[in-house]
């Protein structure tokens, strides 16, 4: 999309190989982590309705009872990795871990998903580090249920996709669900040789205990809905935006290793002469036999979504037609506006 307004949207390949059935732009896809770009905007919509503070400690809610080691730990904290939460591989929590491993378990609420993590111990005190962390992003999500007094799924339903018109983004189906719950879910696919035509299907996974950090399902038409919502003053303040698209920074005053912001990754990139470097705030995503990725380009009002049900070695291999996609439009938008300058 390009100044608000959807401009092409394309599709090539297969949604499931075995039945024949050809990917189509109402496919949808998991996004992995993808998925926190959509907590971080339901998170400044709470913020800007005064709803949830980003620097109240987490002993104001009850679910810090779980833990002991989260009393001190912020939402801002948590959504910007630096609250000491271990990932996945460094859950202590063997239990949990088990279960993040085994994939099997049927989350229906955010705040039961904590029992994957909460008997872990912590990486750091809160501030010290930054430490990437999808299960940080699960508490947050927890702390905002909490804050808003309804769950999770129902509060980004209603403050995000329904306002938004984010029709195709859902909770992935558990497994064994009908093949009408199905119908649009694209099949994913494991690649053991990039080089070789030969793949196999995932096996059947529940992301539910992860669904804030990386279990939903969207299209890439939703991802760029999503993403001109963020650009929107009428649904994320100015100031708002602008501090979630800010590095954040650390106890000593620095800036975290990574320059991640509030829920998004922010980064100047050089798309060549003649367009030089634009500031883009972004996510990507990787799940079982899936990428994503979205990117913001404020200066065109811009964002580009791309996704796939396979996964490439390199994120980037993958990533990068996104740049491709922007030089293109853009280079036309400006050829297109040197041709009607004589004429105004």
């Amino acid at each position: 999309a390009i100044e608000g307004k959807l401009v092409w949207q394309g599709v090539a390949g297969w949604a499931d190989i075995a039945a024949k059935k050809p990917i189509s732009p109402q496919t949808q896809f998991r996004i992995g982590s993808t998925s926190k770009a959509l907590t971080s905007t339901l998170l400044a919509r709470m913020v800007q309705q005064g709803s949830i503070e980003l620097d109240t400690p987490l002993q104001q809610y009850k679910l810090s009872e779980r833990n002991p080691n989260w009393r001190n730990i912020t939402p801002r904290q948590l959504a910007s990795h630096m609250a000491g939460i271990p990932h996945y591989d460094e859950n202590t929590d063997w239990r949990g871990l088990y279960k993040t491993i085994a994939l099997t378990t049927r989350y229906q609420d955010v705040g039961a998903a904590l029992a994957v993590f909460d008997d872990s111990k912590v990486l750091f005190l809160p501030g010290e580090q930054f430490s990437y962390s999808s299960l940080g992003t699960v508490l947050l999500s927890a702390v905002m249920q909490e804050a808003g007094k309804i769950p999770y799924a129902q509060l980004v339903q209603t403050q995000v996709f329904s306002p938004l018109g984010m029709t195709d983004t859902a909770i992935e189906p558990e497994i064994g669900a009908t093949a009408q719950d199905t119908a649009r879910l694209a099949r994913f696919y494991w690649r053991k040789d990039e080089s070789k035509p030969v793949v196999r299907a995932w096996r059947d996974v529940d992301l539910s205990h992860r669904l804030a950090a990386g279990g939903f399902i969207s299209t890439s038409t939703d991802l760029v809905k999503l993403g001109l919502g963020f650009l929107n003053d009428d649904f994320v303040a100015p100031t708002i935006r602008q501090q979630f698209w800010t590095p954040q920074q650390l106890n000593n005053g620095e800036v975290n290793e990574q320059q991640y912001a509030i829920g998004w990754r922010v980064r100047d990139y050089d798309f060549a002469a003649p367009l030089g470097e634009l500031f883009t705030a972004n996510h990507g995503g990787v799940s079982k036999g899936a990428q994503s990725w979205l990117m913001v380009i404020p200066e065109f009002n811009m964002v580009v979504a791309v996704n796939i049900n396979t996964t490439t070695e390199h994120f980037w291999d993958f990533g990068k037609v996104s740049t491709e996609f922007v030089r293109a439009f853009l280079l036309a938008r400006q050829q297109q506006t040197l041709t009607l300058q004589p004429s105004d």
